[in-house]
């Protein structure tokens, strides 16, 4: 029998599979699968192969990009130059919040928008935007955790020439900042679907997590629709639109906030003491 075309229960991408292999890796997340034959008894026509989704089973906590599978890094070689193939990844997040007050009607429809946007118009291979939407897979709901572990995938492996995007539409609220090194005196934050009682992302954990670990020549594009989003990223430099100059916003503390050699920019709904509405 010859391949299948099956697709990954991670990032819905799709890779050619071998009937009596048991597993695979996937091209575009990195994601180890389990294949299973199937039987006669299966709501599906026989012969065809299934992917079990349950191949990873964290014991606890949110994993470290080091516990990742790795995605494969093999150079790709262009028809004539020989050249690496640049890897283009984004992360797009909506969060409706159903089941509070304070739901919001218009965020599935940003994150649809934005993944039109860059597939059709930035050429973003399907296969590399994870799309993270309350009602879709266990592995695609906007919780803390799924957030965290796809913002390491965002950025684990990236070299020179890479283009990132992290996109969130959902609630943004401010807490008082204990560690000492915000000017306003507050750390920004976005609200996962299970912010209740998993708790909210706080702008020092994004920062550790996509912009420091930007090499040289890597590029990430932030894209905040939330309230208090200004400084969501904590750059370094914020620019004032009103004044046209570029405020200096280094941790007060000196702990280092800026990139490893690569260029992070953060595009925000509005400042930190603003807030953002929804609107039909």
């Amino acid at each position: 029998m010859g391949s299948r075309k099956l697709n990954c229960p991670y990032c819905h991408g799709q890779f050619m599979g071998t009937p009596g292999s048991t597993t695979y890796r996937c091209r575009s997340c990195g994601q180890l699968i389990l294949v299973a034959a199937t039987s006669e008894g299966d709501a599906v026509p026989p012969g065809t192969l299934r992917l079990n989704r349950e191949i990873w089973k964290w014991s606890k906590g949110s994993p470290s990009a080091s516990t990742l599978p790795k995605p494969e890094e093999k150079p790709v070689p262009g028809p004539k130059t020989g050249q690496h193939h640049h890897t283009k990844r984004a992360v797009l997040c909506g969060v409706t919040y159903p089941k509070r007050n304070n739901k919001l009607k218009g965020t599935i429809n940003d994150v649809n928008r934005m993944k039109s946007l860059l597939v059709d118009c930035f050429q973003f291979p399907e296969a590399a935007i994870r799309v993270l939407t309350e009602g879709n897979d266990p592995n695609f709901v906007p919780t803390k955790c799924n957030i965290q572990r796809s913002l390491e995938w965002l950025v684990d492996g990236c070299k020179a020439g890479d283009s990132l995007v992290f996109f969130f539409s959902g609630h943004g609220l401010r807490q008082v900042d204990l560690s000492g090194d915000e000017r306003d005196g507050y750390d920004e934050t976005i609200a996962p679907s299970d912010f209740v009682t998993a708790g909210l992302i706080v702008d020092d954990d994004i920062n550790d997590t996509i912009v420091k670990p930007l090499k040289k020549g890597v590029t990430l594009h932030a894209i905040v629709d939330a309230s208090h989003s200004g400084t969501i990223l904590d750059l370094e430099h914020v620019y004032n639109h009103r004044d046209k100059k570029w405020i200096d916003n280094k941790a007060l503390s000196g702990a280092k906030k800026g990139t490893d050699g690569g260029l992070a920019i953060s595009l925000s709904a509005c400042a930190d003491d603003q807030m953002a509405t929804d609107t039909n």
